[in-house]
């Protein structure tokens, strides 16, 4: 007698459709859910045995088995958890989004030690991604029948009396062919098997087994000749269970934490430090993370994917939930693990509620207090953590019209003039003199190259420490800042630095008004190329420079015009004289007798200007005839 194919009890077939053809992101997923839904039965069964003896089974004689069969092109889930009536079947299985482990969470006060995973009742339905055909077998615990349920998917499904003898459930999965788009053997290899299980279902907190297959040397083999080998099989539990992350930190040592990230992050090297966090409240989650010792080779590009894993009681969602990390923390590697997750239908993403942004906010709070916490006792680590991330720091600073800056500003370090190593701005500032109103910073493509520009010798001389900034970030982080501990931020190479007595200021006031013509006819020689030529008042033996005016420094012209765009930026430039070298007593002879050849030495001056300040010049020829010239006459 033929059986009755019944109908799914859903809206239409296209709902189941899109169950199998939509909801899931990656075909793999399957046996997440089909080893998710088996812990549920399990965990169900295992609740029952804390409070009824006669169940007479203890926690460790659960388990989960995998069958891979490669001729008949089937994989099979076991499980010995609470199995399914005929009721249930069809109330379970049968009908699409019925789920029966949330109703059992509804229904029980359930103790700690269980864990309920399913809630939507939708996870069986991504069997049918890899599987033309899904046998159920289910037995009821306390019940004498059991029952096959049966499906090939849209068109519905048939239930019938089987003979299974102990309770559980055991689904059969009947692996589709190949097609050109889709490779289903993978399922079918032993290999492929374990590393879905390891990725997404290690922490499963019931062993999964499988039979696996090794090889070795036989017994027996005559000296001299090659050894032979045989296979054998042998039954193995390939997930890990408990979670490092879930043991007690007083189990664990550094070389526990150590190797599990060399291991899960594919990383040679022991990281930084550890970040091990177990909190309660109103963000129930375990959080293991890391700071890298070395920044990965494309952290600094566009390939870069930030984010931590993302686990929801054991089983993996996310391999980078990017929500998790600020961008300026984005070089922390490790996972979250927390029961309260609002998750989508499909278990791979979140939705973004308010208990996410909860988790992420207490995040990055425990990052920043463990890196102040190695700058303050560990100094020596935390310089070479800076080496590796301190530009992601500065980016974070200046990125975001400065809305993080508090959060970042004791974090950075900039090298020091006076100590000629990296300091913290609370450092510089702790040592300021009384009558200093400024931190004093030179910007520059390296440290060897600001300590050569003349701006900078007057400044050292008064005994003033100067900032060196060598990363094209950092003068637009310290613009961004503004300030620190209310003390501003100067360039040695902008504005009044006000570091001159009053004597010497009225003393340039008037020999400025005495020349004024001159430089007046020296700026109309530069046209539009300077706003200002005057005397300066930071220039002790060198004879020239040039600084800018507004708020655009000459550094950030050069940063922002070697970026790949068409709209080039100009900083008001000021070429100033030393008053007291003999190139000025040269320039007023030469306006008194020889305008003409003013006119050279300035455009002399102004463009050997652009080079000790690694501005590039637009026609060095020109420069080269002009400096011949003017050797000859």
């Amino acid at each position: 007698m033929k059986m009755e194919t019944k109908q799914f009890k859903a809206e239409s077939k296209r709902l189941l459709e899109m169950m199998i053809n939509s909801i899931y992101t990656h075909k793999e997923i399957f046996l997440r859910e089909l080893i998710s839904n088996a812990s549920d039965a399990i965990d169900k069964l295992y609740f029952k045995s804390l409070t009824d003896d006669s169940v007479g089974m203890k926690k460790d004689d659960f388990e989960i088995f995998l069958k891979l069969d490669k001729e008949n092109r089937t994989i099979t889930v076991t499980d010995n958890g609470i199995g399914m009536t005929k009721d249930e079947l069809e109330n379970n299985l049968g009908t699409i989004a019925k789920s029966g482990s949330l109703d059992f969470k509804d229904k029980n006060d359930l103790k700690e030690d269980v864990d309920i995973i399913g809630q939507f009742g939708v996870g069986f339905y991504s069997a049918f991604m890899v599987a033309k055909l899904v046998t159920v077998r289910s037995k009821a615990y306390g019940e004498d029948k059991s029952y096959e349920w049966q499906s090939e998917g849209v068109e519905g499904y048939t239930i019938e009396e089987c003979d299974k003898n102990n309770a559980g459930t055991e689904i059969v999965l009947h692996i589709k062919d190949n097609t050109e788009e889709e490779n289903y053997d993978e399922y079918l290899e032993q290999y492929r098997i374990q590393s879905i299980v390891r990725k997404y279902s290690d922490y499963i907190r019931f062993p999964i087994k499988m039979d696996v297959e090794h090889e070795r040397k036989k017994e027996g083999t005559e000296e001299g000749k090659d050894p032979e080998y045989e296979k054998f099989i042998e039954k193995e539990t390939i997930n890990s269970m408990i979670p490092i992350w879930k043991k007690n930190k007083s189990e664990l040592k550094d070389e526990d934490y150590n190797s599990f990230y060399k291991e899960k992050f594919f990383d040679y090297t022991d990281p930084i430090c550890h970040m091990h966090i177990k909190t309660e409240g109103t963000a129930t989650y375990n959080s293991l993370m890391y700071i890298p010792s070395k920044a990965p080779y494309d952290y600094y590009t566009r390939e870069f994917e930030k984010g931590l894993q993302l686990y929801a009681n054991g089983v993996l969602i996310m391999d980078k939930c990017a929500d998790l990390l600020p961008d300026y923390f984005s070089f922390v590697k490790g996972l979250v693990d927390s029961e309260d997750l609002s998750l989508n239908i499909s278990r791979e993403m979140l939705q973004h509620d308010r208990q996410l942004r909860i988790i992420a906010k207490s995040i990055e709070k425990t990052i920043k207090n463990e890196l102040t916490k190695i700058l303050k006792n560990e100094r020596e680590k935390y310089e070479e953590f800076y080496k590796a991330f301190g530009l992601q720091l500065k980016f974070g600073i200046q990125s975001s019209y400065g809305m993080n800056k508090d959060t970042l500003k004791d974090l950075v370090m900039f090298y020091s003039s006076n100590e000629e190593k990296l300091v913290t701005l609370e450092e510089y500032v702790s040592r300021m003199r009384e009558d200093q109103k400024y931190i004093y910073y030179a910007s520059g493509e390296s440290i060897l190259r600001i300590k050569s520009l003349p701006q900078t010798e007057m400044v050292l001389d008064k005994g003033y420490e100067i900032l060196y900034l060598t990363e094209s970030v950092d003068e637009f982080a310290v613009k961004t800042l503004m300030d620190y501990n209310e003390k501003q931020f100067k360039s040695i190479s902008a504005g009044d630095l006000d570091i001159d007595t009053p004597e010497e200021k009225e003393e340039i006031k008037a020999k400025s008004e005495e020349n004024k013509e001159m430089f007046a006819f020296m700026k109309e020689a530069l046209s539009d190329k300077v706003k200002e030529v005057r005397l300066s008042q930071r220039l002790k033996s060198h004879p020239f420079c040039l600084t800018s005016a507004g708020e655009l420094s000459l550094e950030m012209e050069k940063v922002l015009n070697s970026m790949p765009t068409d709209n080039k930026v100009k900083a008001e430039k000021v070429l100033e004289i030393n008053p007291e070298h003999s190139i000025f007593t040269k320039l007023q002879d030469l306006y008194k007798n020889d305008k003409d050849k003013l006119k050279k030495y300035t455009q002399l001056l102004y463009t050997q200007s652009l080079l000790i300040e690694g501005i590039s010049i637009e026609n060095p020829v020109e420069f080269s005839n002009m400096i011949c010239q003017l050797m000859t006459d």
